[in-house]
């Protein structure tokens, strides 16, 4: 499995912006499909936002569209976060995750569609 390590949350205020980075490890990383959930306090994982093995298709939360930019580089085996216009709603632990792209020709949406993750960062909005 790939390895995955994300860095770059914080204390923000809102309307602020931070950018967070997914370092990948271990395996080929343009293989992988990638996305980034968020899991609040008490509540459930969600997708936030994904990307396909080569970048040409991104998913976004509806929550999170026009805010929020995924992206990758391969060449860098990182997939990165950049989120803007940060509200408190935002706050959560970010995860990444990879799935493999070699048996499948669609990037899912759901958390268990992914098979690596990382260890996640907290990422906190102040009002």
């Amino acid at each position: 499995q790939v390895q995955l390590v994300e860095s770059g949350g914080g204390l923000v205020q809102a309307g602020g912006s931070l950018r967070l980075s997914c370092a990948a490890s271990g395996r080929t990383f343009s293989n992988y499909h990638m996305g980034w959930f968020r899991q609040a306090p008490g509540k459930e994982r969600n997708v936030v936002a994904t990307i396909s093995d080569i970048g040409g298709r991104t998913y976004y939360a509806d929550s999170v569209k026009g805010r929020f930019t995924i992206s990758r580089d391969n060449a860098k085996n990182t997939v990165y976060l950049q989120m803007n216009s940060l509200k408190p709603e935002d706050t959560a632990v970010y995860s990444c995750a990879a799935t493999p792209s070699l048996y499948i020709n669609y990037v899912p949406s759901s958390p268990t569609g992914f098979s690596s993750w990382g260890q996640g960062t907290q990422v906190t909005v102040s009002s």
